[in-house]
């Protein structure tokens, strides 16, 4: 439906869940007709040095740039970073982010302090589920604050994982007032709000955030939207995007937002 095929959230072998390397991924992507991906490794940034993520970082760069060499004129290969919890170590955080002339700058919540990733977590209740998210998303508006990052991905990251082990589904309604601070702070200080479809190939089944909160977003003033499949294997690479391109013509947005050297650029969604 769509032939403008841009993906903004892409993790190869330099992330510790990745499966593919940069050169794999961007010769699947120029054969699926992708016209630009960002390859956004991960890195825990309170975990830096304690994991390794110094190092990882340091060839994840040098991978892309190689790979966007490689691919010049085929695929526009963007050089990016998923900053998980920046505002959990901000001295750090910064000097990551001023090392290396990244094109784009993902910040993410992962985790919450002192605790294990969403992802590892094995039981919730809807007690715990509540209090979780009600401190998640405070987060959210503590990473906001700190603010050296592009795009806000994954809104709704720990929702995956309440539902996937214990079915539970949050109503992010309930939380409306946070919601909508995060949603104003994003709107106010140029961020993007990333339509992150990882959720689509997981037993939750939805966008992240939802239609919803995507359409409060345009609502309440915001203006740079993006795409991320958060890819893990080349194969997922633009998995969900017509989705991801509903959802934001529905919301009202005609345009779609990449970043090169952490600028913002527009084009049209069709």
């Amino acid at each position: 439906m769509y032939q403008r095929i841009i993906d903004l959230h892409v993790h190869t072998d330099n992330s510790p869940d990745g499966n593919h390397s940069a050169m794999f991924i961007c010769e699947r992507a120029e054969l699926n007709g992708v016209r630009a991906l960002a390859l956004t490794d991960h890195c825990e940034v309170e975990r830096y040095k304690s994991e390794h993520y110094d190092k990882r970082v340091k060839h994840a760069f040098f991978e892309a740039s190689k790979a966007q060499s490689a691919f010049r004129g085929k695929v526009l290969v963007l050089r990016g970073i998923e900053l998980g919890q920046p505002h959990y170590d901000p001295e750090t955080a910064r000097a990551i982010v001023s090392a290396r002339p990244y094109d784009e700058v993902l910040g993410s919540v992962h985790y919450l302090r002192n605790g294990i990733d969403f992802y590892d977590m094995e039981h919730f209740d809807e007690a715990s589920a509540h209090a979780l998210t009600v401190e998640y998303l405070d987060e959210i508006l503590q990473m906001l604050e700190w603010g050296n990052f592009d795009i806000l991905a994954h809104l709704t990251y720990p929702m995956r994982y309440m539902y996937a082990r214990a079915g539970i589904l949050i109503d992010l309604e309930k939380y409306k007032k946070q919601v909508d601070e995060i949603l104003k702070r994003v709107a106010e200080t140029g961020k993007a709000l990333e339509i992150n479809t990882a959720g689509l190939r997981q037993p939750i089944g939805r966008l992240s955030p939802e239609f919803d909160t995507i359409k409060r977003f345009r609502e309440l003033g915001g203006e740079y939207i993006t795409y991320g499949s958060d890819a893990h294997f080349a194969d997922d690479v633009g998995k969900g995007m017509n989705e991801a391109y509903d959802a934001m013509r529905q919301a009202g947005f005609t345009q779609l937002t990449l970043f090169q050297q952490r600028m913002p650029l527009q084009m049209p969604i069709d």
